[in-house]
């Protein structure tokens, strides 16, 4: 069944992906992360990637997720399991870095 939300905080995580890496890497995105954020509230919204040797040497990556509250958020980033998740993704992707911002539809940096 599809949940319907209005989307008012997202929170933005951007990386380069280190390329040696990219079948682990899809499975632990799509089998554990998106599957247990959503779980948690938070929901995957869109993700944005570039071309190796088009930009840079590696894939850079944006992935966003929304919430409909700031409390959702912040629950998430100080649980365990979004430790984990984090120490896990860094095996995936260098350069990482997140924030949280207001929702707003178009591209956000």
């Amino acid at each position: 069944m599809t949940k319907h939300i209005i989307p008012r905080y997202k929170l933005m995580l951007f990386y380069d992906l280190k390329t040696p890496e990219t079948e682990t890497y899809y499975q632990f995105v799509m089998n554990e992360l998106i599957p247990s954020l959503h779980e948690m509230g938070l929901y995957i919204f869109r993700a944005f990637h570039t071309i190796p040797g088009v930009v840079g040497e590696s894939a850079q990556r944006q992935v966003e997720f929304v919430a409909e509250d700031l409390a959702t958020v912040n629950l998430v980033l100080e649980s365990d399991e979004w430790q984990n998740f984090e120490t896990k993704l860094l095996t995936h992707a260098t350069n990482y870095s997140k924030k949280t911002v207001r929702f707003r539809q178009g591209f956000q940096l």
